[in-house]
């Protein structure tokens, strides 16, 4: 069970502080109305992802086990061209690029189109959580849990904390973000080397 919490709460701290369409409305919301009218927004990826879950684990539970295995392998290779990406942005300082303006919606609701319409929690459910959990709920509904609870509580606590530090220090330092940055690059590598295993067990 330790092993599926750690998964989900280290996925979830990558997706949380990687430059993306929702970190750019969080900032722009921030800059409109203030980190405190923002906190809520925070919460959105809750609303939103519940609907693309149910439908993406729906079709994953009707497909064979040779596909899943399929599946388990080629997330492995989308972590790893994240955390490629990611680290071509942080050689390059790429993420000076995240606070592209954009108009800023005054309520969670409008937080949470902006989740659902954003790629990122799609390409999740279909090639990383969902082939997990469908693992995890064989072994266990504990493992389950652990894995989906782990990586919603992490997000949403990371949420929380981008929100707080763009409010109350602008924007992050260069050198706290590059950090930052570095980190998530670690994370993706890591999980992604680790579902290339398993796959090849």
């Amino acid at each position: 069970m330790l092993e599926y919490l750690l998964i989900g709460t280290g996925y979830a701290f990558a997706a949380a502080w990687q430059p993306g369409p929702f970190q750019a409305f969080l900032l722009s919301r921030v800059a409109a109305a203030g980190w405190r009218r923002t906190l809520p927004a925070a919460l959105a990826p809750l609303i939103s992802d519940g609907p693309i879950a149910v439908l993406i684990l729906a079709v994953l539970r009707s497909v064979p086990d040779s596909f899943e295995t399929s599946l388990r392998a080629f997330g492995g290779l989308v972590l790893l061209f994240f955390a490629w990406r990611a680290w071509r942005q942080w050689r390059q300082e790429g993420s000076e690029r995240e606070a592209s303006p954009v108009s800023a919606p005054r309520t969670v609701w409008q937080a949470t189109l902006v989740n659902a319409v954003n790629p990122g929690p799609w390409l999740g459910w279909s090639l990383i959580m969902g082939p997990m959990t469908i693992e995890a709920w064989r072994l266990s509904a504990g493992h389950a849990v652990a894995l989906v609870g782990g990586f919603y509580v992490t997000m949403t606590a990371n949420l929380l904390a981008l929100i707080v530090l763009m409010g109350t220090t602008g924007r992050l330092r260069p050198e706290r973000r590059r950090v930052l940055h570095l980190l998530t690059v670690a994370a993706l590598a890591a999980l992604g080397l680790w579902r290339l295993f398993t796959a090849l067990l």
